[in-house]
C-alpha cells in the first residue's frame, strides 16, 4: 500500500507537479503520424500532461504543437486555418507558426510592434516510426530522439495504436508489469487470439497459475520475471522490461510479434494508452497487420470518429455473461485491452492505494513506485536526470525462455534483453 502523499505523488502530473515535471523531461507519444497526414492539413486537438494544445503541420512541413488557445480573446485554434506557414484564428485573423508566435494581427499597424510581443506556449515534436513525438520540458535538458526498438525497424515492421483510457495513468501502467494475471484474465484469450495463438509458451501459462516474481533493476527500470514451471528441471521465464516513466514490453510468443505499451497522462483521470506490435527481423504480415487495423492483440475497435474504444465504461465493455460461462473469455470481455481497461477503470478515476494489500507477486508494481518516486523526488530536490532518458536505457527487449532451475534467469539471458537490429528476439 502506499499513503495518500505518496499516491498523490505518482498520480498527479499537472504543470508544476513532480511527477509532471518528470514526464517532461522525455520526448512522449502524443499524435500518430497518420492524424497529420500532409502539409496544411487541418489541426489537431491534443491534451497531455492536463495542458490542452493544438498540432499542425505548416505549409513546409514543419510540426508545431502549442496552446490551444488564441493570445487575443482566447478562441480555441481548432478552429483555425492552416495556411501559408501558419495557423489563422478564424475570428481576428491573428496567426501564429509553428514555434507559438504571433507573425500577424491584422487590425494593428506593423509599427506597433504588437506581434513580437505575442507568444503562445510551444513544444518541440519531431515524426519517428509512424509516431510524432513531443518534448515538453526546458530546452536546455532536451534528450536525443527516442530509439526504442519499435520506431527504428522499418516502417513496414511495426504498427502502432492508442486509445483514451478513462483513468490514471499509473494503474494503467501497473497492469501492464502484472503477469500474473495473465494465467486468469487473458486465459482463455491468448489461446485463440491470432497476434498470439499457437505458441509454444501458452501452455506454461495454463498449466502454472501461480508464478513466483524476481525483480532485478537495470539503467532506466527494471526487469520484472515471472517463472512458471516446466519440463527437464527448466522454468518457463516471461520478462517485462519497465523503463520509467511509462515504457513496458510484454514478454513475446512464437514468432508472433512483439508488443507493448506507453501510457501517456492526458490529465490525472485519463491517459492514452499506446500499444505497439513489430517484428525485428521481419515485415509484418498482411495477416498480423489486418488483425492489428481491426483491433485485435492489444489493439482496439473505436467508437468511429474517436480514439475512444468501441467496447467502454458507457456499454459494460459489450460483456457477455454467457460467453463467461462457457469458458470462451474468463472475464466475459473480448480482447486482451479491453480485459485490462476494464479492471484498471472499474478500480475509479484514482484508485486509493491507502486500501491495498499486496502480495508477493507485486513485486514488480511495489518496486516500480519506488523507482518512480526516488526519481521525481530527485528531480524536483537535486535536479538530477530521470532514468530513462538516456537513449542506452531504451535500447532492450523483453523475453520468454527456458532456462535451468539452478541459473539466475539476468545471466542466463543477458544477451536476450540486448537490441540486435535484424535478429529475431528470444522467444518460446
Amino acid at each position: 500500500m502506499l499513503i495518500k502523499q505518496d499516491n498523490d505523488l505518482l498520480t498527479q502530473t499537472g504543470p508544476g507537479t513532480p511527477m509532471g515535471e518528470m514526464f517532461r523531461r522525455y520526448w512522449l507519444p502524443v499524435l500518430l503520424s497518420s492524424e497529420l497526414p500532409e502539409n496544411d492539413c487541418p489541426p489537431v486537438r491534443v491534451q497531455v500532461l492536463s495542458e490542452r494544445l493544438i498540432a499542425f503541420r505548416d505549409s513546409d512541413g514543419k510540426l508545431g504543437l502549442m496552446d490551444e488557445f488564441c493570445a487575443h480573446r482566447g478562441i480555441s485554434l481548432w478552429f483555425g486555418r492552416n495556411e501559408e506557414g501558419g495557423i489563422r484564428c478564424p475570428y481576428h485573423g491573428w496567426k501564429y507558426d509553428v514555434n507559438g508566435n504571433c507573425t500577424e494581427i491584422p487590425s494593428e499597424p506593423e509599427e506597433s510592434g504588437l506581434c513580437e510581443k505575442i507568444k503562445l506556449t510551444a513544444y518541440p515534436m519531431i515524426d519517428k516510426g509512424g509516431v510524432i513525438w513531443a518534448y515538453m520540458g526546458p530546452k536546455e535538458h532536451q534528450p536525443p530522439e527516442p530509439e526504442w526498438e519499435f520506431v527504428s525497424v522499418p516502417l513496414d515492421h511495426t504498427f502502432t495504436s492508442k486509445r483514451v483510457q478513462e483513468c490514471n495513468w499509473l494503474q494503467a501502467m501497473e497492469g501492464g508489469i502484472d503477469s500474473s494475471h495473465v494465467s486468469w484474465l487473458h486465459s482463455y484469450t491468448f489461446t485463440k487470439d491470432p497476434l498470439f495463438k499457437n505458441a509454444e509458451g501458452n501452455k506454461y501459462n495454463q498449466q502454472d497459475r501461480r508464478p513466483a516474481f524476481e525483480v532485478k533493476p537495470v539503467d532506466g527500470g527494471l526487469l520484472i520475471g515471472a517463472r512458471r514451471n516446466a519440463e527437464n528441471d527448466q522454468y518457463y521465464w516471461r520478462v517485462t522490461p519497465f523503463i520509467a516513466p511509462s515504457f513496458t514490453m510484454i514478454p513475446p510468443r512464437g514468432d508472433h510479434p512483439v508488443h507493448g505499451h506507453f501510457w501517456v497522462p492526458i490529465d490525472d483521470e485519463n491517459n492514452m494508452a499506446w500499444s505497439y506490435d513489430y517484428h525485428p527481423a521481419r515485415p509484418l504480415t498482411k495477416e498480423e497487420r489486418e488483425a492489428m487495423e481491426r483491433g485485435e492483440g492489444i489493439h482496439v475497435a473505436y467508437v468511429p470518429g474517436s480514439f475512444r474504444p468501441l467496447q467502454n465504461k458507457d456499454n459494460d465493455y459489450l460483456m457477455d455473461r454467457e460467453a463467461q460461462k462457457r469458458c470462451e473469455t474468463y472475464s466475459g470481455i473480448e480482447g486482451f485491452a479491453m480485459q485490462d481497461a476494464s479492471i484498471q477503470e472499474s478500480m475509479g478515476p484514482i484508485v486509493d492505494r491507502t486500501k491495498e494489500n499486496l502480495v508477493s507477486t507485486d513485486n514488480g508494481i511495489i518496486m516500480a513506485r519506488k523507482v518512480l518516486k526516488r526519481a521525481c523526488v530527485a528531480l524536483r530536490d537535486k535536479g538530477e536526470t530521470p532514468p530513462g532518458v538516456s537513449i542506452e536505457h531504451q535500447k532492450i527487449r523483453s523475453v520468454s525462455k527456458l532456462i535451468p532451475r539452478s541459473e539466475d534467469f539476468l545471466e542466463a539471458a543477458a544477451e536476450d534483453f540486448k537490441v540486435k537490429p535484424g535478429v529475431r528476439q528470444t522467444s518460446v
